[in-house]
């Protein structure tokens, strides 16, 4: 078959190592309750290689790539409509997936963001996801309060999952090199099914305090809240960066009863 080329403006660099797309695949466990597994973007499918020889997962393709997707189509006729030639931000997971189901991929970097924040949107569903994504990012997902890799990403995922920083991966592994190095990251759904706190709120709450994150948390959220009721609420002298989940969780609730 002829091979795929990888694609600047999808963001594509293949993985060329088997070894390490069979620890990426291995990172999966099961064991957390789900049987049907979507891989984003395959290209020529070397984590599909791994995923496929795997009895206990029900395998889904999605690739927005026709180029990628003909060629998948050549190499698993056995996959029929579970390969998907579409744009996963755009996936309605509960229209295709029957029921609890895991993500995994070597995401494309160019959109890695888009992709956490849609696993966010569909956690009720998606009970654990192993990707690779730049290092950068992978830091920022793991980051704990205090860091300067902490943020917006930071505390939304670790609201809802477990998150684990794996294993470096270095660029000549790919085809072609990214400039930076990679990271495979694992999230694995928490017991939270809602915060205990207006959630809506919640999010803006750190939106807005990371979107000014040199500022206090006072004058960052100063469109929030109702200052006169929380001049003396100390939280507020502090920057987003300092307040763990936990802590955004009580400003949230602490902002709503002072409205």
């Amino acid at each position: 078959m002829t091979l795929v080329r990888a694609k600047k403006h999808l963001g594509q660099h293949f993985l060329t190592d088997k070894n390490i797309a069979s620890k990426i695949v291995d990172s999966l466990r099961p064991v957390n309750g789900y049987r049907q597994v979507l891989e984003v973007g395959p290209g020529m499918g070397i984590l599909s290689d791994f995923l496929l020889q795997k009895p206990e997962y029900e395998v889904f393709l999605i690739d927005i790539d026709t180029e990628s997707y003909q060629f998948l189509q050549k190499k698993y006729p056995q996959l029929g409509e579970r390969l998907i030639n579409a744009d996963f931000l755009e996936l309605d997971f509960k229209a295709v997936f029957e029921d609890k189901m895991a993500v995994i991929g070597n995401f494309p970097y160019n959109i890695s963001s888009q992709i956490l924040f849609k696993i966010l949107d569909n956690r009720d569903q998606v009970l654990e996801v192993v990707g690779m994504f730049q290092k950068e990012v992978a830091e920022r997902c793991t980051a704990k309060a205090g860091s300067k890799e902490y943020g917006i990403l930071s505390v939304f995922l670790q609201a809802y999952y477990k998150v684990e920083y794996l294993f470096t991966v270095k660029a000549g592994v790919f085809n072609p090199p990214p400039k930076v190095l990679s990271a495979v990251i694992r999230l694995t759904r928490n017991q939270t099914t809602t915060l205990n706190c207006d959630e809506k709120l919640f999010w803006q709450v750190v939106k807005a305090g990371f979107n000014q994150r040199r500022k206090t948390l006072r004058n960052a959220l100063s469109a929030l809240i109702n200052k006169e009721r929380m001049a003396d609420n100390a939280t507020l002298d502090l920057r987003a960066e300092r307040l763990t989940v936990d802590d955004f969780v009580k400003l949230t609730n602490e902002i709503a009863a002072a409205r």
